[in-house]
Protein backbone atom coordinates (compact mmCIF):
# COMPACT_ATOMS: atom_id res chain seq x y z
CA UNK A 1 0.00 0.00 0.00
CA UNK A 2 1.52 3.55 -1.18
CA UNK A 3 2.17 6.36 1.73
CA UNK A 4 0.23 8.76 -0.64
CA UNK A 5 -2.67 7.82 -3.46
CA UNK A 6 -4.00 10.78 -5.60
CA UNK A 7 -6.54 9.15 -7.86
CA UNK A 8 -8.33 11.40 -10.41
CA UNK A 9 -7.43 14.86 -8.71
CA UNK A 10 -9.24 17.68 -9.98
CA UNK A 11 -9.60 21.78 -8.82
CA UNK A 12 -11.30 24.53 -10.68
CA UNK A 13 -12.32 27.78 -8.98
CA UNK A 14 -16.13 29.51 -10.65
CA UNK A 15 -15.11 33.01 -12.00
CA UNK A 16 -17.72 35.45 -13.67
CA UNK A 17 -17.04 34.31 -16.78
CA UNK A 18 -16.89 30.53 -16.35
CA UNK A 19 -14.53 28.15 -14.62
CA UNK A 20 -10.58 27.95 -13.82
CA UNK A 21 -9.50 25.02 -14.14
CA UNK A 22 -6.29 24.58 -12.14
CA UNK A 23 -5.44 20.20 -12.17
CA UNK A 24 -7.30 17.97 -13.66
CA UNK A 25 -7.36 13.81 -13.57
CA UNK A 26 -4.11 13.89 -11.63
CA UNK A 27 -3.09 10.64 -9.99
CA UNK A 28 -0.23 9.35 -8.63
CA UNK A 29 1.32 7.44 -5.89
CA UNK A 30 4.42 8.07 -3.11
CA UNK A 31 5.62 5.05 -1.31
CA UNK A 32 7.31 5.63 1.65
CA UNK A 33 11.03 6.86 1.59
CA UNK A 34 10.64 7.96 -1.42
CA UNK A 35 11.92 11.76 -2.68
CA UNK A 36 9.35 13.10 -5.17
CA UNK A 37 9.89 16.21 -7.41
CA UNK A 38 7.01 17.90 -9.24
CA UNK A 39 7.79 20.16 -11.94
CA UNK A 40 5.75 21.67 -14.91
CA UNK A 41 5.62 25.23 -16.08
CA UNK A 42 4.16 28.50 -14.46
CA UNK A 43 0.45 28.15 -13.50
CA UNK A 44 0.48 24.43 -14.03
CA UNK A 45 -1.13 23.67 -10.92
CA UNK A 46 2.29 22.40 -8.43
CA UNK A 47 1.52 24.26 -5.37
CA UNK A 48 -1.81 23.75 -5.28
CA UNK A 49 -1.32 19.93 -5.86
CA UNK A 50 1.17 20.59 -2.83
CA UNK A 51 -1.95 22.19 -1.16
CA UNK A 52 -4.24 20.02 -1.31
CA UNK A 53 -2.26 16.99 -0.45
CA UNK A 54 -2.00 18.75 3.00
CA UNK A 55 -5.60 19.27 3.39
CA UNK A 56 -5.10 23.19 2.81
CA UNK A 57 -6.90 23.15 -0.04
CA UNK A 58 -10.05 21.59 -0.98
CA UNK A 59 -10.61 19.22 -4.06
CA UNK A 60 -13.49 19.98 -6.59
CA UNK A 61 -13.58 15.99 -7.36
CA UNK A 62 -11.54 12.58 -7.19
CA UNK A 63 -9.41 11.56 -3.85
CA UNK A 64 -6.61 11.62 -1.50
CA UNK A 65 -5.65 8.46 0.08
CA UNK A 66 -3.02 8.26 3.12
CA UNK A 67 -2.14 5.16 4.32
CA UNK A 68 -4.74 4.01 2.89
CA UNK A 69 -7.50 5.89 4.01
CA UNK A 70 -9.34 8.92 2.31
CA UNK A 71 -7.98 12.60 3.90
CA UNK A 72 -10.49 14.73 4.53
CA UNK A 73 -9.35 18.10 5.92
CA UNK A 74 -5.65 19.09 7.44
CA UNK A 75 -3.19 15.85 7.04
CA UNK A 76 -1.30 16.30 10.87
CA UNK A 77 1.45 13.59 9.49
CA UNK A 78 2.48 16.16 6.62
CA UNK A 79 4.35 19.67 7.34
CA UNK A 80 4.95 22.22 4.94
CA UNK A 81 8.27 24.30 3.96
CA UNK A 82 7.00 27.68 1.67
CA UNK A 83 9.28 29.63 -0.50
CA UNK A 84 8.41 32.94 1.89
CA UNK A 85 9.87 31.58 4.35
CA UNK A 86 6.24 32.34 6.55
CA UNK A 87 8.26 33.11 9.76
CA UNK A 88 6.51 35.36 12.59
CA UNK A 89 8.90 38.19 12.49
CA UNK A 90 8.05 38.98 16.30
CA UNK A 91 8.88 35.58 17.38
CA UNK A 92 13.13 34.22 17.90
CA UNK A 93 14.19 31.23 16.00
CA UNK A 94 13.03 29.12 18.80
CA UNK A 95 9.92 30.26 19.06
CA UNK A 96 9.43 29.95 15.54
CA UNK A 97 10.29 26.45 15.99
CA UNK A 98 8.50 25.56 18.73
CA UNK A 99 5.23 27.42 17.64
CA UNK A 100 3.13 24.23 15.58
CA UNK A 101 4.51 22.15 18.96
CA UNK A 102 2.45 24.21 21.28
CA UNK A 103 -0.25 24.35 18.92
CA UNK A 104 -0.83 20.59 18.30
CA UNK A 105 -0.02 20.11 22.80
CA UNK A 106 3.48 18.95 22.61
CA UNK A 107 4.69 19.44 26.43
CA UNK A 108 7.30 22.07 27.31
CA UNK A 109 10.19 19.32 27.92
CA UNK A 110 9.48 17.75 24.62
CA UNK A 111 9.22 21.08 22.21
CA UNK A 112 12.25 22.47 23.82
CA UNK A 113 14.15 19.09 22.96
CA UNK A 114 12.77 18.82 19.49
CA UNK A 115 13.44 22.56 19.08
CA UNK A 116 17.42 21.88 20.10
CA UNK A 117 17.82 19.37 18.02
CA UNK A 118 16.97 20.41 14.80
CA UNK A 119 18.52 23.77 15.69
CA UNK A 120 21.58 21.80 15.25
CA UNK A 121 20.83 19.33 12.84
CA UNK A 122 19.92 22.53 10.23
CA UNK A 123 22.81 24.33 11.01
CA UNK A 124 21.58 27.03 13.67
CA UNK A 125 22.96 26.87 16.69
CA UNK A 126 24.07 30.20 18.29
CA UNK A 127 21.05 32.18 16.47
CA UNK A 128 18.46 30.74 19.39
CA UNK A 129 17.48 34.13 20.29
CA UNK A 130 17.87 35.91 16.87
CA UNK A 131 14.68 37.57 15.02
CA UNK A 132 13.88 36.97 11.02
CA UNK A 133 15.15 40.55 10.52
CA UNK A 134 18.81 39.45 11.85
CA UNK A 135 18.98 36.37 9.45
CA UNK A 136 20.02 36.20 5.87
CA UNK A 137 17.44 34.46 3.70
CA UNK A 138 19.27 30.93 3.52
CA UNK A 139 19.18 30.98 7.78
CA UNK A 140 15.63 32.22 7.42
CA UNK A 141 14.70 29.16 5.23
CA UNK A 142 17.16 26.81 7.85
CA UNK A 143 14.37 28.14 10.28
CA UNK A 144 11.28 27.09 8.03
CA UNK A 145 13.19 23.55 7.47
CA UNK A 146 14.03 23.16 11.31
CA UNK A 147 10.30 24.30 11.94
CA UNK A 148 8.67 21.42 9.67
CA UNK A 149 11.12 18.92 10.58
CA UNK A 150 10.13 19.44 14.36
CA UNK A 151 6.63 18.30 13.70
CA UNK A 152 8.33 15.23 12.53
CA UNK A 153 6.28 14.59 9.73
CA UNK A 154 5.88 11.49 8.17
CA UNK A 155 5.59 13.58 4.74
CA UNK A 156 8.00 16.54 4.13
CA UNK A 157 6.36 18.86 1.68
CA UNK A 158 8.21 21.30 -0.15
CA UNK A 159 6.86 24.16 -2.45
CA UNK A 160 9.80 26.07 -4.22
CA UNK A 161 12.03 26.07 -0.75
CA UNK A 162 14.98 27.14 -2.59
CA UNK A 163 13.71 29.46 -5.74
CA UNK A 164 14.45 32.85 -3.27
CA UNK A 165 17.89 32.11 -2.47
CA UNK A 166 21.26 33.04 -4.11
CA UNK A 167 22.94 30.04 -5.83
CA UNK A 168 25.63 29.24 -3.06
CA UNK A 169 23.24 28.94 -0.42
CA UNK A 170 20.54 26.95 -2.58
CA UNK A 171 23.04 24.55 -3.29
CA UNK A 172 24.47 24.15 0.30
CA UNK A 173 20.66 23.36 1.55
CA UNK A 174 19.87 20.94 -1.22
CA UNK A 175 23.45 19.44 0.28
CA UNK A 176 21.79 19.68 3.79
CA UNK A 177 18.32 18.70 3.30
CA UNK A 178 19.65 15.08 1.55
CA UNK A 179 21.97 14.33 4.32
CA UNK A 180 18.97 15.06 6.63
CA UNK A 181 16.53 12.51 4.97
CA UNK A 182 19.28 9.99 4.10
CA UNK A 183 20.20 10.21 8.02
CA UNK A 184 19.07 6.43 9.58
CA UNK A 185 17.46 8.38 12.62
CA UNK A 186 15.18 10.95 10.39
CA UNK A 187 12.01 10.58 11.50
CA UNK A 188 11.21 12.20 7.73
CA UNK A 189 11.29 9.09 4.93
CA UNK A 190 9.33 10.82 2.39
CA UNK A 191 9.79 14.02 0.81
CA UNK A 192 7.34 15.52 -1.81
CA UNK A 193 8.56 18.71 -4.01
CA UNK A 194 7.87 21.61 -6.20
CA UNK A 195 10.03 23.36 -8.22
CA UNK A 196 10.19 25.22 -11.18
CA UNK A 197 13.92 23.95 -11.92
CA UNK A 198 14.62 20.87 -13.77
CA UNK A 199 18.56 20.75 -12.76
CA UNK A 200 17.56 20.42 -9.37
CA UNK A 201 14.74 18.01 -9.48
CA UNK A 202 16.80 15.67 -11.19
CA UNK A 203 19.59 16.33 -8.42
CA UNK A 204 17.35 15.89 -5.29
CA UNK A 205 14.42 13.15 -6.17
CA UNK A 206 14.20 9.53 -6.89
CA UNK A 207 11.10 9.96 -9.25
CA UNK A 208 10.04 12.98 -11.39
CA UNK A 209 6.34 13.90 -11.97
CA UNK A 210 5.85 16.23 -14.85
CA UNK A 211 2.74 18.66 -15.08
CA UNK A 212 1.84 19.83 -18.16
CA UNK A 213 0.13 23.87 -18.72
CA UNK A 214 -2.67 24.67 -16.72
CA UNK A 215 -4.86 22.72 -16.15
CA UNK A 216 -2.22 20.75 -15.17
CA UNK A 217 -2.25 16.70 -16.22
CA UNK A 218 0.57 14.22 -15.48
CA UNK A 219 2.83 14.70 -18.54
CA UNK A 220 4.89 11.54 -17.28
CA UNK A 221 6.24 10.08 -14.63
CA UNK A 222 10.01 9.58 -14.76
CA UNK A 223 12.11 7.35 -12.82
CA UNK A 224 15.63 8.93 -11.93
CA UNK A 225 18.33 6.24 -11.89
CA UNK A 226 21.12 8.34 -11.09
CA UNK A 227 23.88 7.06 -8.68
CA UNK A 228 24.18 10.23 -5.74
CA UNK A 229 25.90 12.72 -5.14
CA UNK A 230 24.73 13.15 -8.75
CA UNK A 231 26.76 15.25 -11.30
CA UNK A 232 25.30 18.02 -13.35
CA UNK A 233 27.59 17.76 -16.06
CA UNK A 234 27.37 14.34 -16.67
CA UNK A 235 26.38 13.13 -19.95
CA UNK A 236 23.30 10.85 -18.32
CA UNK A 237 22.00 13.73 -16.15
CA UNK A 238 22.21 16.14 -19.61
CA UNK A 239 20.20 13.82 -21.25
CA UNK A 240 17.18 13.40 -18.36
CA UNK A 241 17.12 17.30 -18.21
CA UNK A 242 16.67 17.57 -21.82
CA UNK A 243 13.95 14.81 -21.58
CA UNK A 244 11.86 16.67 -19.01
CA UNK A 245 12.37 20.27 -21.16
CA UNK A 246 11.05 18.64 -23.90
CA UNK A 247 7.70 17.27 -22.62
CA UNK A 248 7.20 20.34 -20.66
CA UNK A 249 7.87 22.06 -24.12
CA UNK A 250 5.97 19.83 -26.35
CA UNK A 251 2.81 20.08 -24.32
CA UNK A 252 3.24 24.02 -23.04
Amino acid sequence: MPLLDLRHLSKSYPQTNGILRVIEDISATVEEGEFIAIVGPSGCGKSTLLRIVNGIVPISSGQVLYKGRQVDGINLECAMVFQSFALMPWLTVEDNIELPLDAMGVPLAERRRRTGLYIDKVGLDGFEEAYPRELSGGMKQRVGLARALAVEPKLLLMDEPFSALDALTAISLREELLDIWRLPDSPVHTILLVTHIIEEAIELADRILVLSAGPGRVLADLQVDLPRPRDRRSEAFNMLVDKVFSLIEERS
